[in-house]
């Protein structure tokens, strides 16, 4: 059985971990607060769920998910996710987060921030571009009219294989974006952030993004 270690909790961690549930996934949740902060959630996911601290989750995890704010990435665990498929969920938000030059004048990506910190992880950029609302209530099953699709991006083909997999059984269609170097064609204010769009929708948006 694999188990889906999430590095934060919050409102997306919480509703990608019932999805992971649903699907027959165990799940350990972590935040920067600590186990004890998680009871509640924990109970509500049932016995499937665990809480953890981020170390002992980024450890339990097959896959790992970091869903915290991007300025708390330095605190992700990095021997513990080595060699892991880690998804990405930040959004790069200046006004939260405070600027970073380098993601300001293009050089990289937040996303390839995240890969910088865990060089021996493969990290894939996806769920950063869906309310955590319609996580739930926009999955359709496969070959569904009118499923929604969502982007991934990396640099691993096999890890995003993986990611679009997962995003299929959580009930999304995938279009994949690309590299980390293109992830930020499904940031704030592109086209393809936030909207409901199908394949061909999706498609046409990300080539619609500016940098």
């Amino acid at each position: 059985m694999t188990t889906i270690g999430f590095i934060g909790s919050g409102r997306i961690g919480s509703q990608l971990a019932r999805k992971a549930i649903e699907n027959g996934y165990d799940v350990v949740m972590s935040n920067s607060r600590g186990p004890d902060t998680l009871f509640d959630l924990v109970a509500e996911l049932g016995p499937r769920a665990r809480a953890a601290t981020t170390t002992e989750a980024a450890a339990a995890a097959d896959l790992a998910v970091v869903t915290i704010p991007f300025n708390a990435i330095a605190t992700v665990p990095v021997d513990e996710l080595a060699g892991k498929v880690v998804i990405d969920t930040n959004n790069y938000y200046f006004e939260r987060d405070g600027h970073y030059p380098e993601i300001d004048n293009g050089e990289v990506t937040a996303t390839g921030l995240l890969q910088r910190h865990l060089p021996t992880s493969r990290v894939v950029k996806a769920f950063n571009h869906i309310r955590a609302d319609l996580i739930e209530a926009d999955a359709l099953p496969s070959g569904a009219e009118g499923r929604r699709a969502l982007a991934i991006s990396g640099d691993d083909a096999d890890a995003k294989e993986a990611v679009a997999k997962l995003q299929d059984l959580f009930g999304f269609d995938t279009v994949d974006a690309g590299p980390l170097t293109e992830s930020w064609r499904i940031d704030r204010d592109q086209p393809a952030y936030i909207a409901r769009q199908d394949v061909a929708e999706l498609e046409a948006n990300l080539r619609l993004a500016t940098r």
